[in-house]
């Protein structure tokens, strides 16, 4: 999967898509360290052991950089940035049941503002997923040659 590079300076705002998140009853906000368990727990069920780990990392940092969906009283998306690499966005997730909602986005958005705030003028997604929809949405351009990307020779379990 390639890997994207995005202008963190030239963003667009993020309080449109707070508010749609937050009308369909939707808190987005920064982790806190007492619901860290409760997190990678979601994490690990809905996304796996890989993510869950870097979930882990993001969980370690001060201040935390793993950013939370929750809709009554559950976590129901994540994002985190400097998890795996410095400057890069990921790993994020949108429980299917609150997918078309705008809580991805969001949650993006909200990230790349953090790290442009924390001093990083540009922010990698690494290995991304949804290409298009990255690049329609904040402007990312691919990297060339960014396959296999820095998740080149990782472990797998044998599960």
């Amino acid at each position: 999967m390639t890997d994207l590079l995005v202008r963190l300076y030239a963003l667009p705002d993020a309080a449109p898509d707070l508010a749609r998140a937050r009308a369909a009853g939707v808190d987005i906000r920064r982790g806190l360290a007492p619901e860290k368990h409760i997190v990678l727990e979601w994490v690990n069920a809905t996304f796996g052991a890989h993510w869950a780990s870097e979930t882990d990392v993001a969980f370690s940092r001060s201040p935390v950089t793993c950013w939370v969906a929750t809709h009554e009283g559950k976590c129901v998306g994540f994002a985190c940035w400097d998890a795996t690499y410095k400057a890069y966005f990921g790993p994020t997730g949108v429980d299917e049941s609150q997918r078309g909602k705008g809580i991805g986005k969001a949650l993006l958005l909200v990230c790349l503002h953090d790290m442009y705030a924390s001093g990083y003028a540009y922010g990698i997604i690494g290995a991304a997923g949804p290409i298009d929809w990255y690049k329609q949405t904040v402007g990312a351009v691919e990297i060339p040659d960014s396959t296999p990307s820095i998740y080149r020779g990782m472990l797998r379990s044998s599960e």
